[in-house]
């Protein structure tokens, strides 16, 4: 799914534009510009939201702040640091509640983390085409990264494994809300709703579909129901992340053991 990389644009500069650790690129003599680092990102941000990664370049983002596009290149040297500085941003909209990854039982405090990634992903469906192997080390990056270790701390856990089922849960998050998204690019691609394709296909189905040669699928599919379509990828979410903590709780006890 990622169509767009992480970590693609000059180290140096990028961590200083991440961290802030360094002038604007705008302090120059004459008059202050009320462009800066922050005012770009935010309208990137508002862009990929309402249209995807394919629609981001420098001179779009540019055109939405009403600025020639080499202005943007005094402030972000090019679109590869300005999408990190995007992940990074958006990221630091988890849990604005520091304490409720911390608190109470280990279940509930997994089950948190992955309610509010599968959130983040719903408002910021861009993310998802986003690969991070190459992560984005600024702020926001970071303390996700601290807040759910914490989720995991003193459970009896090595610190290998607690980075292991940090990383696992996210992972499940993003594999499953991406059905969600899926969904979406379909329907904007091809005009018509998924419920809309279903009722067109139901009667063709219905003219080629065998119940004796394929018996299990008549009884478990959506064939079999009342209606075809039956995937709810929220269910799916829900379904595998039971299933996910019910594991995890297996590690558990045998870390305490």
């Amino acid at each position: 799914m990622a169509t767009e990389f992480t970590g693609t644009g000059d180290p140096a500069r990028s961590m200083a534009l991440l961290w802030r650790t360094a002038g604007d690129g705008g302090s120059k003599p004459g008059p202050r510009s009320a462009l800066d680092v922050d005012r770009i990102v935010a309208a990137a941000v508002r862009l990929a939201d309402a249209e995807g990664l394919a629609a981001l370049s420098m001179r779009r983002v540019a055109a939405e702040l009403g600025v020639a596009a080499m202005t943007l290149y005094t402030h972000v040297p090019g679109k590869g640091e300005l999408v990190d500085l995007m992940l990074d941003s958006v990221l630091g909209e988890l849990y604005p509640d520091e304490d409720v990854v911390a608190s109470g039982a280990w279940r509930t405090r997994l089950r948190t983390l992955a309610r509010a990634n599968w959130d983040f992903f719903l408002r910021h469906p861009w993310a998802l085409h986003l690969s991070s192997g190459r992560p984005p080390l600024g702020p926001g990056v970071m303390r996700k990264y601290e807040l759910e270790l914490r989720a995991v701390d003193g459970l009896g856990l090595s610190e290998i494994q607690m980075d292991l089922l940090v990383t696992l849960v996210n992972g499940f998050v993003r594999g499953t809300v991406g059905g969600v998204q899926e969904k979406v690019d379909a329907e904007r691609v091809t005009g018509i709703s998924e419920e809309q394709w279903w009722a067109a296909t139901e009667p063709y189905v219905a003219q080629v579909f065998d119940a004796q040669r394929y018996p299990t699928a008549a009884r478990v599919g959506p064939v079999a129901g009342e209606e075809l379509g039956a995937y709810d990828p929220d269910r799916s979410f829900e379904f595998g992340l039971d299933r996910l903590l019910d594991g995890i709780g297996v590690l558990i006890l045998d870390a305490s053991r």
